[in-house]
């Protein structure tokens, strides 16, 4: 899961919140890599992640899909990149290197190209999304493969209210509000990609199923708990509120929708 900066809202991601210091805050991410590390490597090797490629892996987290790459699809390499690298550190080994940068900084150049440059749930916290998705295609050897993922919000604003969606809701504003979180424009990411200049450009959105004791359910109240300020002062909800949501998730009457997860890809034109 990534940690970018973000220069939006009143803070920024892994300051204002989500910061990695705080205790738990890896085993919060590594939650989320267990929901979503199987359909982002399905989908990185059915575009061809293998033998001899050089990959870039943005906002890596704790290096879980850096390390599969490694592992699994049997990559030459991974440079993963991070504002901030603890936790990659603490994971070492042969064919993972680190480095710590901000990629939305106007000069970020790893100063070499990859077949694959991936970023999972980064874009969303960056206010120049814009120009970070033209500086990532623009990090592509000919012929390589560009992979965003980002968070698809499925709270319609016709749900039910219960307290799920009802915090839900007000999670997606008080990011918003504070580090400048906004999944509004995901929906359109491969018209965003073709727009850098990429061709062959297609999308998918995988919903992980929100199950009691799942990893995924205890993300949410994990990630909940560590927004609960910014969550509470939109005024939407209140803690009461937000311990119902929370029960509810580990209910055996828990029937709803998480997030989804969109992902979009294009590759770098080859020579005519």
């Amino acid at each position: 899961m990534g940690r970018m900066s973000t220069g939006a809202g009143r803070g920024r991601y892994g300051e204002a919140v989500f910061r990695p210091e705080q205790a738990g805050e890896g085993d919060r991410i590594d939650l989320g890599a267990l929901t979503y590390d199987d359909m982002t490597m399905d989908r990185l090797r059915a575009l061809g992640a293998g033998p001899g490629w050089n990959c870039l892996d943005v906002g890596a987290g704790t290096g879980t899909v850096a390390r599969r790459l490694i592992e699994e699809a049997g990559v030459a390499g991974v440079l993963a990149v991070d504002r901030d690298v603890r936790f990659l550190a603490a994971h070492p080994r042969a064919g993972l290197e680190v480095l710590e940068a901000d990629v939305s900084a106007p000069d970020f150049d790893p100063g070499r190209r990859f077949q694959l440059v991936h970023a999972r749930f980064v874009l969303m916290h960056l206010p120049s999304w814009r120009q970070v998705i033209a500086r990532l295609g623009g990090l592509l050897a000919e012929g390589g493969v560009l992979v965003l993922s980002d968070a698809i919000d499925l709270t319609s604003p016709t749900a039910p209210q219960t307290p799920y969606t009802r915090v839900m809701q007000a999670m997606w504003q008080g990011l918003r509000e504070t580090i400048g979180t906004d999944v509004s424009w995901v929906a359109q990411y491969p018209q965003h990609v073709r727009d850098a200049g990429l061709v062959s450009v297609a999308a998918e959105i995988r919903v992980p199923p929100l199950i009691p004791g799942s990893p995924i359910s205890r993300f949410w109240v994990g990630t909940w708990d560590r927004a609960r300020e910014s969550i509470v002062a939109t005024g939407l909800v209140d803690d009461t509120t937000i311990e119902e949501a929370v029960r509810y998730l580990g209910s055996p009457d828990c029937a709803a929708l998480s997030p989804g997860m969109i992902t979009a890809w294009g590759r770098r034109p080859l020579p005519v």
